[in-house]
């Protein structure tokens, strides 16, 4: 595994670099950066202390082996993708571009509030006995750093598979949270079967055109995809969304009215597409939210041998039930965070 780390100034990106290296096993790699452009208008010695300590929450750490370009650390990293890895040069898209190509490569960013980033600046600075910038000035450079037409780290940052807020105020609650949310857990790079499945019918949900709730739905068998559904009104009917079920327009509450919606759910569409004769023994549904009682019932029917979800509905006690009596799994997946995720006292949070 490569983790590669970008953000803002005093983002404290370092200080996880530095906890990776210290506390998981990582080993820091490097990248020579000799015709990275800085920002030609501000004082040298500002520009030096950012580019080579910008955490903010620590010392940089030194690189064990720094290459020459990003094709050789590929190359070394490739023979050795089993190991632990973490770097945080990664300067522009085309940098960007070749590592993100590669299966084992994790693309992190870190952001913190402006207001803390500019307070671990200004304490670097008096560490270092440098001329303190106002808060103006630092938000200016900020982002320039950010949001420049051709430097702007902006462009990495919305890339990335994991963004991190940093607002933690020690080293110690940073390092707590960095162990629950577990980096290094290898379902972030390639997703397991049950991920797979799941971010497919969540794909699926995209499609749905119903204006109560999108719902996905993938049935599979021996970890082929027999069919897909999503809610929504019958073919060759006007659309929901397009005035089509006026249950669904009419605003009416959860439960009220079920008996006059004109829309499939995702699920029945699922069994509809697949049909008794293709689902037989062991197949699996996976749907972003949990089956209803209607969609429970056929479930049970046509012989689902087990049924995931990520999401709850307002009558899953209701439906466990009935699966459980009719001999079908059910359960809850909750893949590894991603996204943005705050930091701050995550250790005392349950995964989403």
């Amino acid at each position: 595994m490569l983790i590669g780390l970008c953000g803002g100034i005093c983002s404290g990106k370092h200080a996880i670099a530095e906890y990776l290296t210290q506390h998981q096993g990582f080993h820091l790699l490097g990248l020579k950066n000799r015709n990275y452009p800085q920002m030609s208008d501000e004082p040298g010695n500002r520009v030096q202390l950012q580019s080579s300590e910008a955490s903010g929450q620590g010392n940089a750490p030194s690189a064990e082996v720094v290459f020459e370009n990003v094709d050789l650390l590929l190359e070394f990293v490739t023979k050795r993708w089993r190991e632990f890895w973490v770097t945080t040069d990664i300067w522009d898209g085309a940098t960007l571009d070749r590592l993100i190509q590669r299966p084992f490569f994790l693309l992190v960013s870190v952001d913190a509030p402006v207001s803390l980033r500019w307070k671990r600046f200004t304490d670097r600075c008096r560490e270092r006995q440098i001329e303190t910038p106002a808060l103006e000035e630092f938000v200016i450079w900020n982002d320039r750093h950010l949001y420049d037409r051709d430097i702007g780290r902006a462009y990495l940052t919305d890339r990335a598979q994991a963004r991190l807020f940093n607002s933690s105020s020690s080293l110690d609650e940073l390092h707590a949270a960095l162990k629950t949310l577990d980096l290094a857990d290898e379902q972030r790079l390639r997703p397991n079967w049950d991920q797979y499945f799941m971010q497919l019918a969540s794909l699926a949900a995209q499609r749905s055109n119903c204006m109560k709730r999108r719902v996905g739905c993938v049935l599979v068998r021996e970890r082929r995809v027999i069919s897909t559904g999503y809610n929504g009104t019958p073919r060759h009917l006007k659309n929901c969304n397009e005035g089509g079920c006026p249950r669904c327009n009419c605003g009416a509450g959860g439960g009220v009215g079920l008996s006059t919606c004109l829309c499939i759910h995702a699920e029945e569409n699922a069994l509809l597409e697949a049909g008794k004769e293709r689902i037989r023994e062991g197949a699996i549904l996976y749907c972003d939210t949990c089956p209803c009682l209607t969609c429970t019932v056929k479930i049970a029917q046509v012989g689902i041998f087990e049924v995931v979800y990520s999401q709850g509905y307002n009558m899953d006690q209701e439906s466990a039930a009935i699966l459980e009596s009719a001999g079908v799994r059910l359960r809850q997946f909750s893949p590894p965070r991603n996204g943005l995720i705050y930091l701050q006292n995550l250790e005392n949070t349950r995964p989403e």
